[in-house]
Formats: C-alpha cells, structure tokens, sequence
C-alpha cells in the first residue's frame, strides 16, 4: 500500500509575505528609484558629521577667503555667502529637514488614526462630534493654519514642527474613520463583539491593525509634502534659524544671490525637490504593492 504523497508546496507560496512584497517592490522601476533616492537622503544625513566633506562649515563655521566659489572638485555644490561648503549644508540640512517630516507625520498618526478609528468603529454621537472637531480644522487652509501657529509660537523647528502637525492630524483622521468604518461589519469584528469582546479591545486588536497598510502609504506620501511645506515656512523665516543648516532657509538666502551665484539657491532647491519625489514614487510603490488600489500608477 502506498501511502498518499502530502501536496506539493511551491517555492512561491512558501516564501514569506514580507520578502515577496519587498522583491515586488525592488522589481518596479519607478518604486526602485524611489527608495534608492530616499535610502541616498537618509544615508547622506545620518551620516553627515562623518561624510560631509567639511562638517564644521556645515554646522555653520565661516570661512571668508572661499565666499560665493562656484562648484569645483573642493566644494561640489560651490559655498555660500560665508565661504561655507552648501555640499555640506544640504547634507545637515537633511538632518532638519528628515527629523521635522517624521514628526509631523508621528503626530499626525498618534493624533488622527485613535481619532478616526474610534469614530469610523463606533458611529452615532461619537463620530459626529469627532468628524465635526476634524472639519473645523481642515475649514482652514493647512498652510495659512500653520503659518498662524508658527508665528505666534515664534521662529524655530519646534513651532514649524507643531504647527505643522497641527494641520496635519485631520487627514488621517478622515483616512482611519473611513477604514474603520468598512471594516466594523466584517466577520471577524462581528465575531468578536458576539463573545463579548470590548470596544477597546476591538479596535486595539481587530480595527487599528488593519489600518496599517492604508497609513504606511499616506504617512511615505506625507514625508514628502512635509519636506515641501517644511522648507517653505523655514524661506519665510517661521522655520529653522541661522546658522543650522535647512534647505529653505538656504534657498532663502540664496535668492538673493541668484544671479550672479545660481547654484547657491539652486542645489538646495534641486535637494528638496528630488527629496519629495523619492518619497512619493516610493509611496507610490507601496501602495500597488499592497493592493491599496488598481495598480495604475498615479504618475
């Protein structure tokens, strides 16, 4: 008698959903190019007191006799008004730059998703009084609204930081009652509401959870727009200050000199710009990986 053969398992199906969402990812061009950009940023600003070509002038030390040189094999990026190297600048303005969009993206999610889901899950009174918190907040321009707090809390990266964060809680908020909303009818939250599970267990163990994949895109997403608006309050002044590094205040600065010094205004801003699209292929990315959406790219 011979005994039945148990099926055969494909190489495929038995590799982990981690490393197959993750070669997924790394196999798209476009989301390739995104984290090699973002992995590049992190990289050149974590490692910047190390890596920076001369890292006492990026954090701030002058040096005179090389004002305004153009780019050269000594200073890449050329130097500022100061002589100080902007290659090294832009890489501890990165630093700033990176640390002030994952805050605001934290506060946004520790903020808006317990928010949401709680109203999404639980409905009634609860959701009307929460959703009507979150449209008195988004009824005001988010820029306007951050540039209001920024100035009356005073220049510098902690009031750019909370007056951002401020103004951007309400998306996710929006985002997790939406999700938590479809997900309270599913069988396994009506399982558990039927064995007397509580709400806050419910949505600490079964609605949160499952926000996950939905905030990790929008929270990629956010970085970018962060790093974008970021740099604007810092061009106005509402941001960080002289002499930390911050590339909207050495875009700010170098405006001035835009004519005669392009690449003073133009590195920094080449930075961000590059910075928030890396961010938003890569988010891009992990949305069709995740099959948050048709696998059209919004690009």
């Amino acid at each position: 008698m011979v005994s039945g053969a148990a099926p055969a398992v494909s190489r495929r199906a038995r590799r982990p959903a981690l490393p197959r969402r993750l070669a997924a990812l790394l196999a798209d061009r476009s989301s390739a190019i995104g984290l090699a950009i973002v992995l590049l940023v992190v990289i050149a600003a974590l490692g910047a007191t190390w890596l920076a070509p001369y890292p006492g002038q990026g954090a701030g030390d002058p040096n005179i006799i090389a004002k305004l040189k153009p780019p050269s094999v000594a200073h890449p990026f050329g130097t500022d008004e100061l002589g100080r190297d902007l290659l090294s600048r832009v890489m501890f303005g990165g630093q700033v730059s990176l640390a002030m969009a994952l805050l605001v993206v934290l506060m946004g999610v520790l903020i808006g998703v317990p928010m949401g889901a709680a109203a999404g899950y639980l409905g009634g009174w609860v959701d009307e009084v929460l959703m009507r918190i979150t449209d008195v907040f988004l009824a005001f321009p988010p820029l306007l609204l951050a540039i209001v707090v920024a100035t009356a809390m005073g220049p510098g990266f902690t009031s750019a930081t909370v007056a951002l964060g401020i103004t951007w809680w309400p998306w996710y908020a929006r985002l997790a009652r939406s999700q938590a909303a479809s997900l309270r009818s599913r069988p396994f939250v009506e399982a558990a509401r039927v064995i007397g599970v509580g709400d806050a267990r419910i949505l600490g163990r079964h609605i949160v959870p499952n926000l996950a994949g939905p905030i990790l895109v929008q929270a990629t997403l956010d970085i970018s727009a962060v790093v974008l608006v970021g740099a604007g309050l810092s061009f106005l002044g509402l941001g960080v200050q002289p002499p930390t590094a911050d590339w909207g205040t050495m875009v700010n600065a170098g405006r001035t000199y835009f004519l005669g010094f392009p690449w003073y205004a133009t590195f920094p801003g080449l930075t961000i710009v590059i910075t928030s699209i890396g961010f938003v292929l890569l988010g891009d990315g992990l949305r069709r990986v995740l099959d948050l959406r048709p696998t059209e790219s919004s690009w």
